[in-house]
């Protein structure tokens, strides 16, 4: 039997930690053999990624990226999860995939950051006010329950007031900022999820020991960081294979040789395992979030056995 979870099943099974727990444990197992494509339409994407988990499952996820639909009041994701039995390769199951690549996008920023921030972070700054902006802000604050303030920034005032209308119920201090260059200081957490292709976040800013969160940039052409991050900052990935020749956040200063792959410390892989971390309380973390099935898998895969079905 084809087991099928939809939006709404999701949304009932799904808290943030089954979702970044099944990420930690997901990458205790052996690495995935991903498989990745994309095509492009204007300024639209397909990116149809594959991944095997050994000892897990197989999984194909096949995925729209439209960044007008904010303005038609539709999800920027479009997107379903195909899983497959490990041992047979038969299909076991079909799950909403623009729900899941909400939670597990966000999932996979806050695991990053329970990894590398520091204990004790009070201020989260949340650049862009896009659809992943209120998941991510609550991912972080579920495993950062120290956070006080949040401050939004986002270039739209309409769609940044709507985000903090969001939040009213969450408990914490709530500030739209219309200067992101002010708000960069104060923040010892700082999430971006834009997507934009000209640099946002000016390292210069960034204040010794906040730990930053790039998630928007996925596509060669884009980036949210300048080079001084790279400079004063030490970097780290959700998965290599998806991001260093993918994503302008760093096949442009590789490319340009700002940076060499060495200067990326580690992945969630040697950060779960304890082989990377953060050395002091002064280290700027950088972390991006590259996606990649095998985490779409991981999260499907808990969500699946958490529904009963």
């Amino acid at each position: 039997m084809v087991i099928s979870l939809s939006a709404e099943d999701v949304r009932v099974v799904a808290n943030w930690p089954l979702v970044i727990g099944a990420l930690r444990e997901g990458h205790r197992l052996p690495k995935a053999d991903i498989g990745d494509t994309f095509v492009h339409a204007r300024d639209n994407t397909m990116l149809v990624r594959s991944a095997w988990i050994d000892g897990l499952a197989a999984g194909v996820k096949a995925a729209t990226v439209v960044p007008q639909n904010p303005d038609r009041d539709l999800p920027s994701v479009h997107a379903q999860i195909m899983l497959f039995d490990d041992n047979t390769g038969k299909l076991s199951a079909l799950v909403d995939g623009t729900e899941v690549t909400a939670w597990k996008t966000a999932g996979d920023s806050a695991l990053g950051c329970d990894l590398l921030s520091r204990e004790g972070c009070k201020t989260l700054l949340m650049v862009g006010a896009g659809a992943m902006a209120n998941p991510l802000i609550r991912a972080h604050l579920s495993i950062r329950a120290g956070i006080e303030k949040i401050l939004l920034w986002n270039r739209s005032l309409k769609r940044v007031e709507s985000l903090a209308d969001s939040l009213s119920e969450i408990g914490q201090s709530v500030e739209v900022v219309s200067d992101l260059d002010t708000a960069v200081p104060q923040a010892d957490i700082i999430c971006c999820a834009t997507m934009t292709t000209d640099s946002v976040l000016k390292g210069g800013l960034v204040s010794p020991g906040t730990h930053v969160d790039l998630v928007g940039a996925y596509r060669p052409d884009m980036r949210e960081a300048d080079d001084d991050l790279h400079y004063c900052g030490r970097w780290f990935v959700d998965s290599f294979d998806t991001t260093l020749d993918h994503i302008g956040e760093l096949k442009t200063p590789l490319e340009a040789g700002i940076i060499t792959r060495d200067a990326i410390e580690g992945d969630l892989h040697t950060l779960v395992s304890g082989q990377a971390c953060r050395a002091s309380a002064d280290d700027i973390t950088v972390f991006k979030n590259g996606g990649g099935a095998h985490l779409d898998i991981m999260v499907a895969d808990a969500l699946v056995k958490a529904s009963g079905k």
